[in-house]
């Protein structure tokens, strides 16, 4: 046998004297085989360095000790790692640690409903996915092949049909309308992504209800998430050129977005927040950096992950989910120059 490869089950069952079958009843405690003859196959595994795929070894028991991260934005934005985004990583980095609390592994996975996927992305014990898009594929396979899964933020299609931790954007939405309007905004636009996801969605049905209710003409726009910074020019080219109505404030889902629209606005001779308010739903590290600062929510991403995987971990292990956890941690409004008079 050469030894630059790893050894097989047909190595063990060669060296053995024994069928394939015989090796896999005796390593697993399965079928009738002599004690001698197991003890001996047992042996020869050792000697020759065999140990069984842990993949395999996990189907068999149905347990494979990982949980599967798929971030489905990373779908529509321009890079794995957008520069100034710092959400996804925070809620990777927390997901994988708490996993090896709860003691599974974390891989993050792209799609796993791609034929050209890895093998290993359709190899987890329960899966999270994050920001669905309506009538996702991603979940569509998984409930398919019955596999565990949790939702962070609803498939807008299919809102009660599946494990979900509520994204409250509609919540989040109106608290930030009602932040600038005690800053003195009296005209709100709203920026949203073009992702038909619940946050961009439900933002744009809280917007136009809030509207309605003061009785303003709604004043919308949807810019590509992966636009970033330069969707400030997109914006300002909307609202202050022609004889439209003009906002004096802005809050934008996306941070960078709010950072693109501040910087706009002060290159073109805009005060900020003198005569235009900025604020950005999702934090970045432009919102930090800018001068001014970008008023805007931090999601608090890190406990978002937590509670998915803990959730993840009851559905892998056919435990009852506590309901709280299915439930997203209250934001924090970060309040920054952007909206400071």
């Amino acid at each position: 046998m050469q030894r630059s490869r790893r050894p097989t089950i047909r190595d063990v069952a060669a060296a053995a004297n024994v069928s394939p079958t015989t090796v896999s009843h005796a390593l697993n405690g399965k079928g009738v085989v002599k004690r001698e003859t197991v003890e001996r196959i047992r042996a020869v595994a050792e000697q020759i360095g065999y140990s069984p795929s842990a993949i395999a070894r996990g189907l068999r028991n149905s347990r494979l000790g990982t949980l599967a991260l798929v971030i489905r934005p990373f779908t529509t934005l321009d890079s794995f790692i957008p520069e100034g985004v710092d959400y996804f990583l925070r809620t990777a980095g927390s997901a994988s640690l708490v996993a090896m609390e709860h003691g599974y592994s974390l891989m993050l996975v792209g799609d796993p409903g791609k034929p050209d996927s890895p093998l290993s992305a359709r190899a987890a014990d329960a899966y999270i996915v994050t920001e669905p898009f309506e009538n996702d594929p991603v979940l569509t396979i998984l409930d398919q092949q019955r596999v565990p899964f949790v939702s962070v933020g609803a498939d807008p299609a299919r809102r009660d049909a599946f494990v979900t931790i509520e994204a409250r954007a509609v919540e989040q939405a109106r608290a930030a309308f009602e932040h600038l309007r005690s800053a003195g905004a009296r005209r709100i636009a709203l920026v949203t992504g073009t992702d038909r996801n619940v946050w961009n969605l439900d933002s744009q049905a809280a917007y136009a209800a809030w509207c309605e209710e003061l009785g303003q003409e709604p004043l919308l726009l949807t810019v590509p998430e992966a636009q970033g910074e330069d969707a400030g020019d997109i914006v300002l080219d909307r609202f202050f050129t022609g004889r439209g109505p003009r906002p004096d404030a802005f809050h934008c889902l996306t941070g960078r977005h709010a950072s693109g629209v501040a910087a706009a606005a002060i290159r073109r001779g805009i005060a900020v927040p003198a005569d235009l308010l900025v604020m950005a739903g999702s934090g970045s590290l432009q919102n930090q950096m800018l001068s001014p600062t970008v008023t805007a929510f931090d999601l608090r991403p890190e406990l978002i992950a937590q509670q998915a995987v803990e959730v993840a971990a009851c559905l892998a292990e056919r435990r009852a989910i506590d309901p709280a956890l299915l439930r997203s941690p209250d934001v924090v409004l970060q309040v920054r120059e952007s909206t400071s008079r």
